[in-house]
Formats: C-alpha cells, structure tokens, sequence
C-alpha cells in the first residue's frame, strides 16, 4: 500500500543586514535617465525601497532566504510542524524533517507547487547549512511533475507547465481555503514575532494539500 508524506514549507526573506547593503550598492536606475543629476536624485530617492524590495524577495531563495516553517502529516496522521523563531533555529527544523522521511523509501511527497519550490529550496538551504542530504530516493533533488516519487498537487490539476494557487483549487474543490492570512504575510509576522500563527497557517496548508489530493486518489 502506497504511503504519503504531506508537506509545506513557510519561508522568509534573507535576515543578513550585510546583504542589504551590498544590494543598496548594486542598485541601478532606470536605463531611461540619462543625465548624471537625474541619475543622482533617483538614486537618493529610490535606492533604499528598491534594495528592501529586492531583499523581500530572497524569501523564494534557497541560497539567500530561510526555512522558518516545516509542517508534514505522514498519511491521515496528524500533522506535526517545526517552526524556527530565530535564524539560528533554522537547521533543526529541517533535519528533523529529513529525520522522518523514510530512508528506504516507501513514501511519496505530495505539496503543491513543491517540484517547482519546496523540494528545491530546501535542498539549498540544506547545503548552506551543511545539513546531510536524505537520500535521492526519499528526497529528489530536481523532481519533475511527474516524478513517481512525488505528488504535486499543483501539476496533478494544472498540468506540467500550469499553474493554480492552493487557495483557487481549494475553491474549485469546495475545501475550505485560506482565512485572511497567507504566504505573502509570513515575513511581517515572523518579524512581529507572531510565530504560532505562522505555524497554525503552515499546518493548515498541509491539511489543505491532504484534502486536494484525496481527490485524486
């Protein structure tokens, strides 16, 4: 009998204030302005905003981002969910996630949208932190849609090259969806110091994701 591991990962932007700055200095203006003092004024006006947007957007970088959630359900267990309230918490709820998955494989991951991001992003994060890599069987490292050791619950509806939110699907599928809170709030509420709702949010996207894929079973 096959057996499911259910997944999310929650992610945040790069928390490195050395990196902002080194994006501050890699900022350039619009190709449009040509004179110097056009140049300068855009400069002075835009340059911080541009570098705080340009590092907001780390948080769909495995190499830069960072991990701050992992929630999984094996099967109709219940789900269970590592949140890091500090960056230094970060590889502790990777490798207990890497701890659960079965190294002989007998399981299948199943997200939505993880073949386009969840599995490779925590394959860099892995990396950088020097975390051992589960097997290739257990985790892929660059999984197509239809990869047999995967399930993605995006791909399953959309096809290969489509692509649909959770939230839409749920819509479509009449499974209750997102409630005023989704991905796109993570970083403020870490920052604000909101990790249970964080954590709440990550684990009900893992619901959500067991609840799609049931109809496909």
């Amino acid at each position: 009998m096959q057996s499911y591991v259910y997944f999310d990962l929650e992610t945040i932007p790069c928390q490195n204030e050395s990196y902002l700055l080194e994006l501050e200095r890699k900022v350039q203006p619009p190709k449009t302005l040509k004179k110097q003092e056009s140049i300068d004024k855009w400069l002075a006006e835009n340059r911080k905003s541009a570098a705080v947007e340009a590092m907001g957007k780390t948080s769909f970088d495995g190499g830069r981002g960072h991990v701050c959630t992992v929630a999984w359900a094996k099967d109709d267990s219940p789900i269970h969910a590592e949140h890091a309230k500090t960056i230094e918490d970060e590889k502790g709820i990777i490798e207990a996630f890497f701890a659960d998955l079965d190294p002989y494989h007998s399981e299948v991951l199943v997200g939505h949208n993880i073949t386009g991001f969840d599995i490779g992003f925590l394959r860099k994060r892995a990396v950088v932190l020097g975390i051992k890599l589960p097997s290739p069987q257990s985790l892929p490292r660059d999984p197509k849609p239809w990869d047999k050791n995967v399930h993605d619950t995006m791909s399953m509806w959309a096809g290969g090259g489509g692509r649909v939110s959770m939230d839409n699907l749920c819509s479509i599928l009449g499974i209750e969806g997102k409630a005023g809170f989704d991905g796109s709030m993570v970083a403020e509420a870490w920052a604000c110091g909101e990790h249970d709702k964080i954590a709440e949010y990550c684990r009900d996207d893992v619901w959500r994701t067991r609840e799609i894929h049931k109809r496909f079973l």
